[in-house]
């Protein structure tokens, strides 16, 4: 009972936070209005800018933002116990992490569905514009190399989800042309789309596909060439014929498994003893760094994540068709997240105790725990920590009367799936970066929509294959992704400081309060892992860490002279960029 009571009570203070701090933001401080003019009709274009219905649009935006960072997160910070975790979750999601997905996709929607580092160059200065750009680039870079390692292992781990995976490529561009082409009814689309989905998972099973290596080229390596080269063409098509169909129906494809999890948590807590087999709090454990500030650090995709910034001014912005829209696809999305990242923590910290596997070994309990988290896993590579949410899903699910190996599939797919959108959305935002640069730097030949999704392919080939064939180059720089990750949040909520300051009274508190907390914590960890780098003398890191630590103290000093410049003017008019 003591995890469906978790469970229960934390949906039941999203649901509450939702239609009270949610409609806060929306009426009080950002008041949003129907009447205003979106980017999606004013700059119309049908290939990036298209006015969309919003169930659409939450479903591209969920995926896109999710990824495997609110698995991951919550499956490595388990083992400072669990209590850590669920609280940080639940506050960082309602109080930052949807302030700051919220603001962002607002901010960009009152200026021509530009992103946050172009709209800094309007409320701050150019050169944090510039500053920003940077950071955002080397984010992204790592991301779509990661992503594409993530999902090789995947497929390397789990043969049986390969075939559901590729399938709904097609079954994606039939609901492309359906819904937006068309003009069928969404509902029935919807219900065959994801039909025709889970019967793929069920073919699977029947046809694992493994890839060999080629040409000395691991398997690894050749899913990833396949996946840079899938993410080129998805990126540059028009957003309706691959990117947000296909978005859309992962997100009810991804639903139904979050429905499933949940209904095992009931069942398994009702009939199996689903109880924590993780410890409620665990300052030391040995091995890993210190709980503050790393915890906030480490599970950033469930409570707080730059990246949901850029998909939010990036591709969703330009999808809207009304600013009341803002409020569920950019609030109501990281409270989704953050629902999943519940999920994961009891399926990390409850259900791997229902069964593991130690050689001819049966565990359970606290003994099952411990086979996964019995020493620091945060440098391990990622299949070990998504291993541990896929093993421990699959034992719960499987009292719900679904054979253990097909919970596996499932959970397989659940994963693969929002990699994959994560990996194209990264990809197509990429792309607007290295358009953005270009424009400045009056090279118009850089910013053509083929030419620069090329750029950004080949950037991340060429770090993903930088160490060997196995296309895991990317992991020499994952290290970083979590502070810049986090750093890029609370640059993200300066802008929006800054466009609330513009606005007038103290709402800009609402921003201002969560970006002081990121910035603390995230400086305060990048201040320790450089400590940390220098002592390995692993000058890679070390160097590029200060680099970017340079950059952030810049921003925030600019940041600062322009508040401090622009005090006490009078309240911009809400005609005026509203």
């Amino acid at each position: 009972m003591q995890t469906i009571l978790l469970m229960v009570a934390l949906f039941a203070g999203y649901l509450v936070a939702y239609y009270t701090y949610g409609r806060f933001l929306a009426r009080r401080i950002f008041k949003l209005r129907r009447a205003c003019t979106v980017p999606s009709e004013q700059l119309r274009d049908d290939i990036d800018y298209v006015p969309t219905k919003p169930i659409v649009v939450f479903g591209h935006h969920f995926t896109s933002i999710a990824g495997t960072g609110p698995i991951v997160g919550p499956a490595i910070a388990i083992i400072w116990g669990w209590l850590p975790a669920v609280l940080w979750v639940f506050f960082g999601s309602i109080f930052m992490g949807a302030v700051h997905d919220f603001g962002a996709m607002v901010v960009s929607l009152r200026n021509e569905g530009k992103s946050v580092a172009e709209v800094a160059a309007r409320y701050i200065n150019p050169r944090v514009q510039v500053l920003l750009f940077g950071v955002v680039f080397l984010e992204l870079l790592i991301v779509i190399a990661i992503f594409g390692l993530v999902i090789a292992a995947l497929f390397n781990m789990y043969p049986a989800s390969v075939f559901p995976i590729w399938c709904e490529i097609p079954i994606a561009l039939v609901t492309g042309w359906a819904i937006a082409r068309r003009n069928w009814n969404v509902v029935v689309v919807s219900i065959v789309a994801v039909t025709a989905m889970y019967v793929t998972v069920g073919m699977g099973h029947r046809i694992p596909l493994e890839m060999p290596a080629i040409a000395g080229v691991p398997a690894t390596g050749v899913w990833t060439v396949i996946l840079l080269i899938y993410a080129y063409v998805a990126s540059t098509l028009p957003v309706t014929m691959l990117l947000q169909p296909r978005d859309y129906i992962n997100a009810w494809q991804l639903f139904v498994a979050m429905a499933l999890m949940i209904v095992a948590v009931v069942v398994s807590g009702l009939t199996a003893d689903l109880t924590m087999a993780a410890p409620a709090f665990q300052p030391a454990p040995a091995g890993a760094p210190p709980l503050w500030p790393m915890l906030f650090v480490i599970i950033a995709c469930g409570a707080i994540s730059g990246f949901h910034s850029l998909v939010a001014s990036g591709t969703s912005s330009k999808q809207l068709r009304s600013e009341l829209d803002a409020q569920p696809v950019g609030y109501g999305s990281m409270l989704m997240e953050g629902a999943l990242a519940v999920l994961v923590i009891i399926a990390v910290s409850a259900g791997v105790g229902l069964s593991a596997q130690s050689g001819d070994t049966a565990l359970t309990g606290r003994a099952a725990w411990l086979h996964y988290y019995g020493q620091w896993t945060g440098n391990s590579p990622l299949d070990v920590q998504l291993k541990a949410f896929v093993e421990g899903s699959a034992n719960m699910i499987q009292h719900v009367g679904i054979p253990h190996h097909f919970a596996l599939i499932v959970m397989g797919v659940f994963v693969a799936s929002f990699a994959g959108t994560t990996l194209d959305t990264a990809t197509r935002l990429q792309r607007y970066v290295i358009g953005e640069l270009a424009g400045r730097a009056r090279a118009p030949v850089l910013a053509n929509r083929w030419v620069a999704t090329g750029i950004a392919v080949a950037t991340a080939g060429a770090l993903a294959f930088a160490n060997g064939a196995g296309g895991a180059g990317a992991k020499k720089l994952w290290p970083l992704f979590g502070s810049l990750n986090q750093l890029l949040a609370a640059l993200a909520l300066l802008v929006v400081t800054v466009y609330l300051r513009r606005k007038g009274g103290m709402k800009f508190l609402v921003a201002g309060l969560p970006c002081l907390f990121m910035l603390v914590m995230t400086v305060w960890a990048m201040v320790l892992n450089e400590l940390d780098y220098v002592h390995k003398s692993d000058w890679l890191l070390a160097s590029l860490n200060a680099v970017v630590l340079v950059l952030a103290v810049w921003m925030v000093i600019e940041v600062t002279a322009s508040l401090a410049r622009r005090w006490g003017e009078a309240p911009e008019p809400e005609a005026l960029g509203r």
